[in-house]
């Protein structure tokens, strides 16, 4: 199959997106009562806070989508102001990666990186993808969970791992 990673990569964003998403269903939940101060708590005085995080999550396939497409990187907004405009997010970024209609030869490509400065990174689309979006993607997913577990959210690994769900069997005894 030509196009094997790029759908490979589809589902993985897709399918972490969906874990974000029930990510968020649980905090709506358990902080029903104070969500916007949810969306102000972070790690660190230094790090980002929940709602920049989600931004964050979804930047990385919509900048990958948006790639493929021949299209300029165009992050979201940072400053999330709801749950609501964060499943927004969501749900637009899920929609862009199914517009993705690539094949794997997109991944030998160069792709521009700019930085602060005057900075830039000029690497294949391989690397774009696995040394630089990737490591992203779950920095940000990451903090964002470990921001609703510090806040006191009853989620666990099971919860971060949802993606897995489909392939658990039950071994009878018989």
């Amino acid at each position: 199959m030509k196009n094997q990673k790029i759908i490979e990569l589809q589902n993985i964003f897709s399918s972490r997106l969906d874990t974000l998403s029930h990510l968020l269903d649980v905090a709506e939940g358990h902080f029903a009562d104070h969500l916007e101060a949810l969306l102000d708590l972070r790690i660190a005085p230094d790090m980002l806070p929940f709602s920049t995080q989600i931004a964050f999550v979804c930047n990385q396939p919509r900048n990958f989508a948006l790639w493929c497409l021949g299209e300029a990187s165009n992050n979201l907004d940072p400053n999330v102001t709801s749950l609501v405009e964060a499943r927004s997010h969501i749900s637009s970024t899920k929609k862009l990666l199914t517009t993705i209609n690539v094949t794997d030869s997109k991944l030998l490509e160069l792709k521009r990186i700019d930085l602060e400065e005057g900075l830039y990174l000029e690497i294949s689309g391989l690397c774009y993808v696995n040394d630089f979006l990737m490591p992203n993607f779950y920095f940000h997913i990451t903090t964002a969970y470990n921001i609703l577990r510090m806040a006191g959210a009853p989620i666990g690994k099971r919860d971060f791992m949802i993606h897995l769900v489909p392939f658990v069997k039950h071994q009878s005894n018989t």
